[in-house]
């Protein structure tokens, strides 16, 4: 990850992989972690030095680099400092890795407490030559309970010459205990066009002549990772000796080239199932793998859905000349209903390419897939075609008010959607205090929702499908519970009512019959509404188109109308009460 280091190698020297020979031996080479740099910069010249430091990050954007950086700040012979000197006796040390006071320690292959116990002996002994004892830990989400409780207090108070530096890919793993005794850094993926640069000044150190189209591939494929990047770098170098160029980059990573992607991605759009599979086939002949394509489709919709919602993307410095060209056009021709849709088709798709016996195969059924979606109607233009209506004219048309249903017709593969917009609702206050939320205990239902909110789930589901509600009160509630209800849940409901609201609640079992259960309530509402969703006209004329088809699910949202003059699918009277269709 340095573009200035390491070029004193002789030609007698071992072979050094790029991704150790160009590593930052200095925190103005670290590519990609301005904000990091800033903070610990701050830190270090304040002299406000943390105990311990937890990395986090994926995989090669420099987690163990930063470590042994501020290993070195911390003992060089200026310091602490963040500009060390890199010709003293405690940097070189600690760049060649035989410091005796920078103990780094592979949390992944030594994991239990007997390891830990080890390393906190030697916390109490001070350090040989340098200023701080400095241990590192790499992948320390892998250490295991007892190793992490036997570190606890050691790293709470630990003494003034050690300091501990963390890394770890996976930052939810490290326990809470842990994590609240660091200062957390998060080290971010690297901008593509960071890493473009970055691997344009190694091929230019080294010596070699590099395309501006394999550097985009390599950064690419590198996914926010300098490490990766810098490997995939070296394989290209070693393959195409000193000029690489983006034709032996994609033959080496098994791409699909830029422009028969979007070429292919058009074909589906326009239905030519001929031209798909012949691009298709003739791809996976070059060497590429199918699922390579298929992400390579996925990244395609991806693009020119942005460049649909917000053009000025594609004019950004550093966009490819092919994805700004063609993806302006093409996304001016495809509605975002379209390109929704080829996306989860795609990315469905994509699962079973991963679990085919022959990918290949996989791959022509989700393409065949996508050809016939292309061609299929949106369901509310197969609507208005049902009723006679006249199709609406943009997508954009403007909601007006009326009650809106979405009808799925299981079987027939019919779908009647009306045009849905954002119902809003009353939301509960994310923190209520207690006389709040005993405000808003006013019926049965609104006590056993507040249940589900706060993530009572035993007693949420034993009082929602088991409980008959007979009389409820502040501060008092009467049910009659079925022979399927834990009666031991009656006191723990009183006891957290209590608990939450600040009030006395008391909870009894009744034997009156009482209301049926919530459960029983909404299931009759759902029943009744599917049964009007079956005799609305619009849902009659997709049944009858669709011999077998049937109503299975009814959601209410408002919709736009679908013909102003027909009164049967206009919005309802303003003195008529909303019935969900």
């Amino acid at each position: 990850m340095s573009d200035a280091s390491s070029k004193d190698e002789t030609q007698s020297s071992p072979y050094r992989v790029l991704a150790r020979k160009y590593r930052p031996g200095s925190f103005d080479e670290l590519v990609g972690q301005d904000p990091l740099v800033r903070t610990l910069t701050n830190a270090i010249s304040s002299g406000r030095i943390a105990q311990a430091f937890m990395l986090t990050g994926v995989r090669g954007v420099g987690k163990t680099t930063v470590a042994r950086l501020i290993a070195k700040c911390l003992n060089a012979s200026n310091g602490p400092t963040i500009e060390p000197d890199r010709d003293c006796e405690h940097c070189r040390a600690i760049a060649e890795d035989r410091h005796p006071d920078v103990i780094e320690m592979d949390a992944a292959s030594r994991t239990g407490v007997n390891d830990i116990r080890e390393l906190i002996e030697g916390v109490r002994y001070k350090p040989t030559t340098a200023r701080y004892k400095v241990y590192i830990l790499d992948e320390v989400h892998m250490l295991s309970t007892p190793a992490f409780n036997a570190l606890l207090k050691t790293l709470e108070e630990p003494p003034e010459h050690v300091k501990f530096i963390f890394a770890t890919t996976e930052i939810r793993k490290v326990p809470v205990t842990v994590l609240s005794r660091c200062q957390r850094f998060d080290l971010r993926r690297i901008p593509m066009d960071q890493l473009a640069d970055h691997f344009r000044k190694v091929a230019r150190l080294e010596g070699v002549d590099i395309e501006d189209d394999a550097l985009a591939m390599i950064a690419r494929a590198a996914d926010g990772s300098a490490r990766d990047g810098l490997s995939i770098l070296d394989q290209a170098i070693v393959l195409a000796g000193d000029k690489v160029s983006g034709e032996i980059v994609q033959n080496m990573l098994g791409l699909a080239d830029r422009a028969t992607v979007f070429d292919l991605f058009d074909a589906l759009m326009r239905g030519d199932a001929a031209k798909a599979l012949e691009q298709l086939q003739d791809l996976y002949e070059l060497g590429t793998d199918p699922l390579v394509v298929i992400q390579d489709l996925l990244d395609v919709a991806y693009w020119l859905t942005r460049v649909k919602l917000a053009p000025a993307i594609a004019e950004r410095p550093g966009v490819p000349e092919v994805e700004r060209v063609r993806g302006k056009a093409m996304a001016a021709d495809l509605r975002i209903s379209v390109l929704s849709r080829a996306w989860q088709i795609l990315l469905r798709g994509l699962g079973e390419v991963q679990i085919a016996p022959n990918p290949l195969h996989a791959a022509e059924m989700v393409l065949i897939r996508l050809i016939h979606a292309a061609d299929l109607k949106a369901p509310a233009e197969l609507v208005k075609e049902l009723t006679g209506a006249p199709a609406a004219t943009s997508e954009s048309q403007a909601p007006a008010p009326g009650a809106g249903m979405e009808a799925v017709a299981a079987g027939g593969g019919a779908r009647a959607e009306p045009v849905p917009a954002k119902q809003t609702e009353p939301q509960p206050d994310p923190d209520p205090t207690s006389s709040a939320l005993a405000e808003q205990l006013i019926s049965f239902r609104a006590m056993v929702d507040c249940l589900k909110e706060r993530r009572e789930a035993l007693l949420y589901t034993n009082l929602y499908r088991h409980a008959h509600a007979v009389r409820f009160e502040r501060g008092r509630i009467e049910v009659r519970k079925t022979d399927s209800f834990p009666s031991e849940l009656l006191g723990r409901l009183g006891q957290i009512l209590s608990e939450w609201t600040g009030e006395r609640w008391v909870v009894l079992h009744a034997e009156e019959p009482g209301e049926p259960t919530l459960y029983e309530q909404d299931h009759a509402i759902e029943e009744a509404r599917l049964t009007a969703a079956a005799d609305h006209p619009v849902v009659q004329a997709v049944l009858q188109t669709f011999p077998g088809a049937a109503v299975t699910k009814v959601v209410d949202r408002t919709a736009l109308p679908l013909s102003g003059d027909d009164p049967d699918l206009g919005a309802p009277d303003e003195d008529e009460e909303d019935d969900g269709l």
